[in-house]
């Protein structure tokens, strides 16, 4: 973006609602990024927006404060290519935190070999428009031979149209197949829709994993959320051991006030999107770890 003013959009909020249901122990939130300090860790040049630090202090306290006990740090788009200030976070977490690279055609096995040793077990391709860019699938190709023989998942992020448009291509993916943020359909366009259609049939084949997260992205009624839920019922009812739930912390790409959601308030959406305690506690404890490959 040179020459370009990159806009600011704002940091999460400072206290979030307490549980309102049992969180279970060993419960895992599978979508959660760590920004700078970018004074040691600098945003990439050619970013889309600069969010503000969101320390690894800071996200402990709200894990803490939600009863989260695991978490899968993602790397964002804004720290470009380089993985560095999510491998610091997992080594300072003493084993608490796996992680999910962003990797290009620069990457060998040796790195991948050095970043699984850290606790890194998934690549993500984010190319949704408002967040990322485009698919490369001659990086994908390089990316996908690189990380096979370590068991690693592929996490995308995309609009809901690239569902409809890569759908045999998306099945056809050896790997296991993470889809972020409910495959962000456009809610108002309701349960029938293609997109969402698409998603079911990933899901029930076996085909993808889905993360119950971003409701507050995919809304068009906005906080409670609740044009969301039949989503989300409908994802749990149709592949229950594929569904996994994630906080987004600290919800990048946010510039007005009034859209930055509360993150107590997206956990107790959970109960709501499954009201069975023990459905809750397999996508908070046990489809997590069957995903990661934690006996």
């Amino acid at each position: 973006m040179s020459g370009a003013v990159i806009p600011a959009c704002l940091g999460p909020k400072a206290d979030a609602a307490r549980p309102a249901f049992k969180v279970p122990s060993g419960a895992w939130d599978t979508h959660f990024h760590i920004l700078g300090p970018t004074d040691r860790y600098p945003y990439a040049p050619n970013r889309k927006y600069s969010p503000p630090d969101a320390l690894l202090p800071e996200y402990l306290k709200l894990a803490s404060a939600l009863g989260l006990e695991r978490g899968i740090v993602v790397h964002p788009n804004t720290h470009g290519y380089d993985n560095t200030v999510d491998l610091d976070a997992m080594r300072a977490s003493g084993g608490r935190f796996m992680g999910v690279a962003r990797l290009d055609q620069r990457v060998t096995v040796g790195v991948i070999e050095e970043m699984h040793e850290a606790g890194m077990r998934g690549v993500r391709f984010a190319f949704n428009p408002a967040h990322g860019g485009t698919l490369d699938l001659d990086t994908f190709r390089h990316v996908e031979s690189r990380v096979k023989d370590f068991g690693w998942f592929i996490e995308l992020h995309m609009a809901p149209s690239a569902l409809v448009e890569l759908q045999s291509w998306l099945s056809s993916i050896a790997a296991p197949l993470v889809i972020d943020h409910m495959g962000r359909v456009n809610v108002a366009q309701g349960i029938d829709q293609e997109p969402f259609q698409v998603l079911l049939e990933l899901v029930r084949s076996g085909s993808a994993w889905v993360k119950l997260s971003g409701a507050d992205r995919i809304s068009s009624t906005g906080y409670p959320y609740q044009d969301v839920v039949p989503f989300a019922r409908r994802l749990i009812e149709a592949a229950p051991d594929n569904m996994i739930w994630g906080s987004d912390w600290p919800h990048t790409g946010i510039f007005r006030e009034e859209r930055m959601p509360d993150d107590g308030d997206l956990l107790n959406l959970l109960a709501d999107f499954a009201p069975d305690e023990r459905t809750r506690e397999r996508i908070l404890v046990d489809n997590p770890r069957r995903l990661l490959g934690i006996s």
